[in-house]
């Protein structure tokens, strides 16, 4: 096949199923996919030995002799573990953003993308292409709070997201492990999660659980009278309102030194027999 084709020839390509050398196929910088599965590919490399490749992959030219993945990868690299040579294309005549997005959408529309990877693809179309939430929503076919959902995963550090993945964990696991604020916590709760094989429903129980029990100990940390300071509290800033309604000009001021709260009133000299004094 020339590769050095006139400009007819180029445009005569166009939307058309063509045979391309696969040494003259780039990758596409925004694939989303990071993780290809070797036995997965061999296996599709076995199936393609046999019945060829039954859906072209898609490109687009970005020079004479050479061209750039828009979709397919995966069965452009099982390919080239069949040994061949060629591969059906076809070539579409898209600018390189139209081919990202197009990257993109497709691959987030497959099924066997990982849930993170997911979530890094929609996020690299809300970021680089100006789309809201409800755009990649709309583009992608998604409910708004489904994309939300998905966005919260990225809140995970990366070794946190390569512990859930080799633990095979789903995605509900993840986003349970979201409602944990600090990371050692989490990691604390990934490995309880290993050791006792939780399922979905025993996670997000046992992280209901923590976070309640944390909440009550935050409560069992407060003074026990604490309440009952507010209400003294109460009584005097009432007794200074009284007094100052008497013609008195009394002032309060409150200061709180960490151990503890010093309330000083002060009553001038001249109206009063009573001093200063600091309670």
């Amino acid at each position: 096949m020339a590769l050095f084709l006139s400009n007819k020839k180029k445009e005569k390509e166009i939307n058309k199923v063509i045979e391309i050398h696969i040494g003259y196929i780039k990758p596409n910088p925004n694939q989303p996919r990071k993780y290809f599965n070797t036995g997965d590919l061999t296996q599709l490399a076995k199936s393609i030995l046999q019945d060829g490749i039954l859906q072209p992959i898609t490109v687009r030219r970005i020079a004479d002799e050479n061209y750039q993945l828009i979709s397919g990868e995966r069965r452009l690299r099982a390919a080239r573990i069949a040994g061949l040579k060629y591969i059906p294309s076809i070539v579409l005549n898209v600018t390189e953003r139209t081919s990202a997005l197009l990257a993109l959408v497709e691959n987030i529309q497959r099924e066997d993308l990982s849930f993170f990877e997911e979530a890094e693809a929609i996020s690299q179309m809300i970021d680089i292409y100006g789309m809201t939430q409800e755009d990649a929503a709309i583009k992608l076919g998604m409910a708004q709070s489904t994309v939300a959902n998905k966005l919260r995963l990225l809140r995970l550090s990366s070794d946190e997201k390569h512990i859930i993945t080799g633990l095979k964990l789903t995605e509900r696991h993840a986003r349970a492990l979201i409602k944990i604020n600090d990371y050692e916590t989490r990691i604390d709760v990934l490995e309880k999660i290993a050791k006792g094989s939780l399922n979905v429903e025993k996670t997000e129980s046992y992280i209901q659980s923590l976070l309640e029990d944390r909440k009550s100990g935050q409560a069992k940390k407060m003074p026990a009278c604490f309440k009952d300071i507010r209400l003294f509290m109460k009584t005097i800033n009432k007794a200074v309102d009284i007094i100052k309604l008497a013609g008195v000009d009394v002032q309060s001021k409150k200061v709180d030194s960490g151990d503890d709260i010093q309330i000083l009133i002060t009553v001038p000299k001249n109206t009063e027999k009573s001093e200063a004094k600091a309670i």
